[in-house]
């Protein structure tokens, strides 16, 4: 009997489709977008009002994904926004030789250790470079959206925005393969505290002086400090993402030095119970992603 990849990967498609995740067309052996760009779109058919995304086209509807799939072996790509799903990518080092390199499943496992969890028990696929890909149902409220590193080294996760290759799929570097987990479990509550977009300051003067921004970052210095050193066992290590996020961001606008900073919430941190250790790995990455993304003063009206 010959095996049809056609056939196959049409199963996928609709697998995934009845679990309610939206699929998108990738090219056959690969993990690219099998669907136009906005330089080549035509404005006819489901542009016809404007160009969509993959996002935008990403399908439940059985009709069209049989039309789109029965024309090649498209791999399949899962749209996690549209698809209510928040997807945690557990990476493995590049250099698969280095033995002080821990695995993103090794370093995941690690925080929910300190966090005071077990690896949540969710659907789960095996990537084709060895890596994991644990899927959650994402919770109601403000979108989350992909982040890279801000949980952890080689952690990364796809939400609104973002997509991931579904079980079924091959590329030459290997299969997705379905390694168990029947159902998307819900997304974890200190999970999401984690990845919830940092706090917004309340606005501040629009034009404040030096003076003004200065004694408004010591203020707020002084309630994530406290927050941090109250933050309860289960809850201290994304209270300190939290805070570090929050404060990155007078860092990147010079109203607080980096190293005033990291030795107050080093200090709230290990008052809370967490070990110094901790403490230092997550001001870091959570400092250093605030950092990045904070470069330009908001303002408001």
């Amino acid at each position: 009997m010959t095996h049809d990849p056609r056939s196959a990967l049409l199963r996928a498609a609709l697998d995934a489709a009845e679990r309610g995740w939206h699929v998108f067309p990738l090219r056959p052996g690969t993990k690219r977008p099998a669907l136009h760009g906005e330089a080549s779109c035509p404005r006819t058919g489901p542009c016809a009002a404007g160009h969509r995304k993959w996002e935008q086209r990403a399908t439940t509807d059985p009709d069209r994904i049989h039309a789109t799939w029965t024309r090649a072996p498209y791999n399949v790509g899962i749209a996690t926004g549209p698809s209510r799903l928040v997807v945690i990518d557990l990476d493995v080092p590049k250099d698969k030789g280095s033995s002080d390199a821990p695995s993103g499943a090794a370093t995941f496992a690690a925080l929910c250790e300190r966090a005071g969890h077990t690896v949540p028990a969710t659907y789960r696929t095996r990537t084709a470079s060895s890596g994991t890909h644990l899927y959650f149902t994402a919770p109601p409220g403000p979108r989350l959206t992909n982040t890279a590193g801000t949980i952890g080294e080689l952690v990364d996760t796809r939400a609104w925005g973002g997509y991931v290759v579904a079980a079924g799929s091959t590329t030459p570097a290997g299969a997705y393969e379905a390694l168990c987990g029947p159902e998307a479990a819900g997304l974890p509550r200190w999970l999401h505290t984690i990845l919830q977009p940092a706090h917004k300051p309340s606005q501040a003067p629009s034009m404040a002086v030096a003076g003004q921004s200065r004694r408004y970052a010591d203020v707020a210095l002084a309630n994530e400090s406290r927050n941090v050193a109250s933050a309860q066992r289960g809850a201290r290590e994304a209270a300190l993402f939290r805070a570090a996020r929050a404060l990155g961001r007078f860092v990147a606008w010079g109203d607080l030095p980096r190293s005033v900073v990291e030795q107050a919430l080093q200090e709230a941190g290990e008052t809370a119970g967490l070990t110094a250790a901790e403490c230092r790995s997550t001001l870091r990455s959570a400092l250093n992603w605030s950092i990045t993304h904070n470069q330009t003063r908001r303002r408001t009206a």
